[in-house]
């Protein structure tokens, strides 16, 4: 982001534990991101948590070691984007162009809603992690927007606020 940005991260292992400190951090974000519409502040947080929790729900580990969950988020002038790492896991098949599950089914529908709640969902492979980027952009017209730039793969934060 080349904007002026608000940034939290989160490192712990994937459980509800962690998804649960991740809200803190979301609001301490928009503490700090108070230009942040609240619809937009409200978009952005479901989609997070949602992932964030996919991740404690679904992702299996590629070894013995438990799977650690990690997030970086950051808050721009017209912009909100969030990493979620799933470290440790195995690589998962994702189809981003799928539709949501029948309603009849109980699980399916995660995926679809963070679809439908921000503007860019990536879900990507690096090294023993699989990363999903999520981006919210607002403000801006969509003739506005900047054109969809390439982004360079960052590592997992290292420690930051970590939950035990």
């Amino acid at each position: 982001m080349s904007e002026p940005t608000s940034r939290r991260s989160r490192r712990g292992p994937a459980t509800a534990r962690t998804v649960d400190a991740l809200h803190e951090d979301l609001d301490a974000l928009w503490d700090e991101a108070a230009f942040v519409p609240e619809t937009d502040r409200m978009a952005f947080t479901l989609a997070v948590v949602e992932a964030a929790g996919n991740v404690v729900v679904h992702a299996v580990p590629a070894a013995e070691e438990p799977i650690e969950l990690a997030v970086d988020l950051a808050a721009g002038a017209h912009r909100l984007e969030a990493r979620i790492y799933e470290i440790g896991a195995a690589p998962a098949q994702v189809d981003l162009a799928g539709s949501m599950a029948p309603e009849h089914l109980e699980s399916g529908r995660g995926l679809a809603l963070i679809q439908a709640l921000v503007s860019r969902v990536v879900f990507e492979r690096h090294g023993d992690t699989n990363v999903w980027k999520l981006r919210r952009e607002y403000g801006r017209t969509e003739e506005q927007r900047p054109p969809q730039d390439v982004e360079e793969p960052r590592d997992p934060p290292a420690t930051g606020a970590d939950v035990p």
